[in-house]
């Protein structure tokens, strides 16, 4: 009887262990993440919240989550980290961002990661850590973006790799890897530039040419020159019979009046590669945009038109056709431009899929973003785009500071983009922010230096002291994010001059600032949103964008403080400080700058208390 009540304790034991292997809970989870930061190193306290007496990681700094309390997101880039990664890592099923770059993170990527099978993204660049890339990463077949560049990995590329048809990102660049890159599967997309710096022990194979190798011409004969020449002749006549209605119908559309698309055909160089771009002859833009036909636009900017496309494959692109003046010597700086934007990768970034380049035409390629701009979003609604929710608008302001933190702080020379607005966020399929048209202020005014000959940007979103001096610095962009974070607050525009007929300010940054004086925060929030949206919430985006526009540029917050202010770190430390400040002003009456008479500054008539407490 005792053998027989044994052996049942024993069966529901195996099935209590069993069960637990199929699945993972979030002390599970909690207790990884756990290891991870036993593991490391944080002299910056950014880890500091991360308690393990908690139920689930859901409410730690730098953890995403779903709505089942599992861990999707991770993210400690440029968090000062030192130590190593754990094996625990793997036991995240639901991750789908992991985010350890700019760290000084050292030994090896753990196998275990093999096990995130809903791993989206990777990035582990810009570390120390060592040993060889795990061929188990193959497994990871919705990965998009892998970036292990700027360490010292060793060993061959794992052929594994290629197996990945989501793979979009692919950056092994600068270790010490060694052997022959792997060629099938999705690698035919990547160039050397992915591999580079790798101390010359890393070889590109040779590719062989599809289709037949033609035979080598024969010496002509004193025997066939006559039926050479007749066959000469009966080409010439095709020719001239083919070309008859091609140069009708040239002589038919010089009449026609339309938006023309005159070019001079370029001596296109097949080796001539940037980055992981493809070089688009301009007859497959012309036909993929019904000769940049005008119901095919998109938009119109500063920079020029853009024209929605369909590849011969298929796909959808986005045609920004740039309009620039001709310089003497400007296709080398064009391409050199146009590689330092096509290396600036990034999930919250515009991925740059192409280029065309002619002696009189300059075009960009880039992947259709379905979902529009967020100004078209919040302004131009149609009935299958329904308002923007509170939780979507949160994720654009979190996921835009961090494609500009990307471009201040590493690319190399930095990136400033000039232009930071709603329009030029731009949002994927699943509405992740996407900040669009960055580096074209360089590209089309390489002319220049320093100070541009004219300023680049949008009435509204131009700070103070770009507008008086044209010098712009990544202070200029912070200004900028901060006035569209208003504008996704309030769903206003940040110039109107509708406003006047209610006798209210056409600046979007003086019309807030006017109802913070008055005490009206549910009057800026957009209608849209029905009061469905969180308060304390709304006053902390609202102190954010007030600190990203102050007059001065050296009080605002960099970029990537902004990141970390928008995921809980350091926001409430930041707002009383000015606060603070502030105070001291008004009671010495300081001005903030010497032209401050002029300056747009987004504490001057409010006082610092009226963002907190009953309203």
């Amino acid at each position: 009887m005792e053998q027989g009540v044994s052996s049942i304790w024993a069966f529901l034991y195996l099935i209590l262990v069993f069960s637990c292997f199929q699945c993972v809970t979030p002390n599970a989870e909690g207790d990884a993440l756990n290891a991870l930061k036993s593991s490391l190193a944080d002299p910056n306290g950014v880890l500091q919240s991360w308690d393990p007496t908690l139920v689930n990681p859901c409410t730690w700094f730098h953890v995403t989550c779903n709505s089942d309390n599992s861990v999707t997101r991770v993210d400690l880039g440029n968090a000062n980290l030192t130590g190593q990664l754990v094996t625990q890592l793997g036991q995240l099923p639901n991750l789908q961002y992991l985010e350890l770059y700019s760290n000084n993170i050292s030994g090896t990527v753990p196998y275990e990661l093999g096990n995130l099978t809903n791993l989206v993204s990777l990035d582990l660049y810009l570390n120390n850590l060592s040993g060889p890339i795990p061929d188990t990463l193959g497994k990871l077949q919705k990965l998009r973006f892998l970036r292990l560049n700027n360490n010292t990995l060793s060993g061959e590329i794992p052929r594994s790799l290629t197996g990945i048809n989501t793979l979009q990102v692919l950056d092994l660049s600068f270790n010490h890897l060694s052997g022959t890159v792997p060629t099938n599967g999705s690698f035919s997309m990547f160039t050397p530039i992915s591999f580079n710096g790798n101390l010359k022990n890393l070889t590109m194979p040779q590719i062989t040419p599809v289709g037949p190798v033609p035979s080598p011409p024969r010496s002509p004969s004193v025997g066939n020159s006559a039926t050479g020449a007749i066959a000469g002749g009966v080409a010439a006549g095709a020719a001239l019979l083919f070309a008859a209605p091609a140069i009708a119908l040239a002589w038919w559309r010089r009449r026609k009046p339309q938006d023309h698309f005159f070019d001079v055909p370029a001596e296109e160089d097949p080796e001539v590669h940037l980055g992981q771009l493809k070089r688009f002859s301009l007859r497959e833009l012309q036909v993929a945009s019904d000769n940049f036909s005008h119901k095919n636009i998109l938009g119109r900017g500063g920079f020029g038109k853009v024209y929605k496309g369909r590849l011969a494959d298929g796909s959808l692109v986005a045609v920004k056709r740039l309009k620039e003046e001709r310089t003497q010597g400007g296709e080398l700086q064009f391409q050199t431009e146009v590689e330092m934007i096509s290396m600036a990768v990034h999930r919250n970034l515009l991925r740059l899929r192409g280029f065309c380049m002619t002696p009189t035409e300059r075009l960009l390629v880039y992947p259709y973003m379905a979902n529009g701009s967020v100004a078209s979003c919040l302004r131009e609604r149609a009935e299958t785009h329904p308002p923007l929710d509170w939780e979507i608008r949160k994720r654009i302001a979190l996921g835009s500071a961090r494609g500009l933190a990307y471009l201040h702080d590493h690319c190399d020379p930095k990136i400033i983009h000039r232009d930071v607005k709603a329009a030029n966020i731009l949002l994927d399929e699943e509405y992740e922010a996407v900040v669009g048209d960055f580096g074209l202020a360089k590209l089309m005014d390489y002319k220049d230096t320093h100070v541009t000959t004219a300023v680049r940007g949008t009435i509204g979103h131009i700070a103070p002291e770009y507008l008086s001096t044209g010098k712009s610095s990544e202070k200029t962009d912070v200004f900028g994010y901060g006035v569209m974070l208003l504008e996704l607050i309030t769903g206003q525009r940040a110039f109107d001059l509708a406003r006047l007929a209610n006798d209210d300010d056409v600046m979007l940054l003086d019309w807030v600032k006017g109802l913070l004086k008055e005490k009206k925060l549910e009057t800026l929030v957009d209608g849209d949103l029905k009061g469905n949206y969180i308060d304390a919430e709304v006053e902390q985006l609202i102190q954010v964008a007030l600190l990203c526009t102050q007059g001065s540029p050296m009080e605002r917050p960099k970029m990537s403080e902004v990141v970390r202010m928008l995921e809980g770190d350091g926001l409430a430390e930041r707002w009383e400080e000015w606060q603070k400040d502030e105070m001291f002003r008004q009671e010495v009456n300081l001005p903030h700058h010497p032209n401050a008479e002029w300056i747009v500054d987004s504490t001057s008539n409010i006082r610092p208390d009226e963002l907190s407490g009953p309203r």
